[in-house]
Parts: C-alpha cells; sequence; structure tokens
C-alpha cells in the first residue's frame, strides 16, 4: 500500500496541473469597428495557444449581427467555457451605456447576457481599450512602469485606457472629446479618417498631436502607450508628433484586446 502513495501524489499533482491549465486558457473576443477577432490565449503569458480568427464587422453592427458573429466564433473554436470579450463601447456592469461606432441598437443592451443568452456560456465583458490596457499594463509595454499611464487604441475610433499606479481607472473616452472645430476628436484623428480622407501619415500625425497636448495638459500622463493597427506605422510618424510625452507602441500590438479579455477572465474567476 505505502509503495502507491507517490503515484497517487503524482497522479493528484498532474490534476491539479490540468485544472490550472484549463483555467490559464480561455478563448478572448476583441469586437473592433472593422473586424472581430479571436484566439485562445494563455492567460498567465498573454500567448497565443492558437491561431487568430477574424470576421469582417458586419454592416450595420446591430446586437443581433454582432451575435451571429460570437456565435460563429465559439463554433470556431469549439469552445466550451468562459469568454473574455473586448467590447468597443462604453461599459459599465456588462450594459452598453454608449454606443460608440456601433449601431445605436446597443444602448442599454446587457452584453454579457445577450452574449450568454444566445452561446449558454458565461461571458466576461467590458471595454477594448481598457482590456487592450490590462495586456499592456500587465504583460507589455507598461510591465514596469508606474504612475499616470494611458493607453490610447487607434482604430475605427479612438480608444483609451487610464491606469494610476497599475491599477485600472474604466471608462475613460478621450476620443469623446470636442476638439476646436466643434466635432468629436474621433471623427477627426481617428485612423478611419486618415484613410476616407486620404491623409499623409504627416498630415494625420499633426491631427493626432493636438490630442495629445489635451491629454498632457489635463492628465499629465508619465507615459503613454499608443495600439491599434496604425501604431506599427509609429517610426514613420513619430517625428512629426510634438508631444514631449514618453510613447511606447504596445508590445501586443492588435492582440492586445483578445488578450486582456483572457486576462479579465481569469481575474474575475480568481475573486
Amino acid at each position: 500500500m505505502f509503495q502507491w502513495q507517490p503515484q497517487l501524489l503524482f497522479l493528484k499533482q498532474k490534476d491539479k496541473e490540468t485544472l490550472n491549465k484549463i483555467i490559464m486558457e480561455i478563448l478572448g473576443i476583441d469586437v473592433g469597428g472593422s473586424g472581430i477577432k479571436a484566439a485562445v490565449v494563455n492567460s498567465e503569458t498573454g500567448e497565443l495557444i492558437t491561431e487568430r480568427h477574424r470576421i469582417p464587422t458586419p454592416k450595420p453592427a446591430t446586437p443581433k449581427a454582432i451575435t451571429e458573429v460570437i456565435k460563429k466564433m465559439i463554433e470556431h473554436f469549439n469552445w466550451t467555457k468562459a469568454v473574455g470579450c473586448s467590447f468597443p463601447t462604453t461599459i459599465v456592469n456588462g450594459q452598453c451605456i454608449h454606443t460608440g461606432n456601433l449601431s445605436k441598437d446597443w444602448l442599454n443592451v446587457k452584453v454579457n447576457k445577450l452574449f450568454e443568452k444566445e452561446t449558454k456560456l458565461p461571458f466576461y465583458i467590458s471595454n477594448d481599450a481598457d482590456l487592450a490596457g490590462v495586456a499592456e499594463i500587465n504583460l507589455g509595454a507598461g510591465k514596469k512602469e508606474k504612475g499616470v499611464i494611458i493607453v490610447i487604441t487607434i482604430g475605427t475610433g479612438i480608444g483609451s485606457g487610464l491606469f494610476f499606479n497599475r491599477k485600472l481607472i474604466p471608462n475613460l473616452e478621450l476620443g469623446k472629446l470636442l476638439h476646436s472645430n466643434g466635432e468629436i476628436i474621433e471623427f477627426f484623428a481617428a485612423d478611419s479618417i486618415r484613410k476616407k480622407e486620404g491623409l499623409s501619415l504627416k498630415e494625420w500625425a499633426l491631427r493626432f498631436d493636438e490630442l495629445l497636448k489635451y491629454t498632457k495638459i489635463v492628465f499629465s500622463p508619465n507615459l503613454i502607450i499608443l495600439g491599434g493597427g496604425i501604431s506599427k506605422k509609429y517610426d514613420d510618424f513619430k517625428q512629426y508628433l510634438e508631444t514631449d510625452i514618453p510613447i511606447k507602441v504596445a508590445h501586443f500590438k492588435n492582440n492586445a484586446g483578445i488578450i486582456g479579455a483572457a486576462m479579465y477572465v481569469n481575474n474575475q474567476l480568481k475573486k
């Protein structure tokens, strides 16, 4: 009997390791204005365990249309556990309180409950820029940084995540600030506007620099982390930015929202 005990202990340890692996491996979904992306993520390391899968965001991006894409993502990965989701609107307790660049039909929708009803799986939903920031602050470009850090994601719109001494202060919406011309600044300086108006990188960067200057006046950040697709071109436009705020490019680039979504689930399950 005695000689079997080490083997039993070994089996228990293997079971524990298997359980921890199951908990760490989480499907992260990033809903964006142009595409919905997903992958299974090691939520402790940020590593993408699977290839990233992308489906174009439907137009119009109504609750019904987006939900259908979410269901396709679940089917693609044959997923049966909790899901993390970065969502491109202001989210409070799973509820959309501002529609962002999606359909106005999203206003006041409990996004987590809608997805849970249609997929029969638990969903953990939060703002996309906030969750991209969670990935960058804990595992990426802001890993060793303290003080006031702002993550700015530039794509269809302009998202932002605010952190103080590594703690998230949720739902900062820099993109919703009014520009001096009277329009919302993301309609002036988002990457989608650069493409729509055919702006050169210099012309666009000078517009974006206006947001950075205003951000410095209001928040006095110690660091800004730039994410979104255009961040890959940072070396091509950084010379046009006059702000003296230290800037880093997001380590995880366009995968930050997926990784942050998976990390968010892990954090919630540990509470």
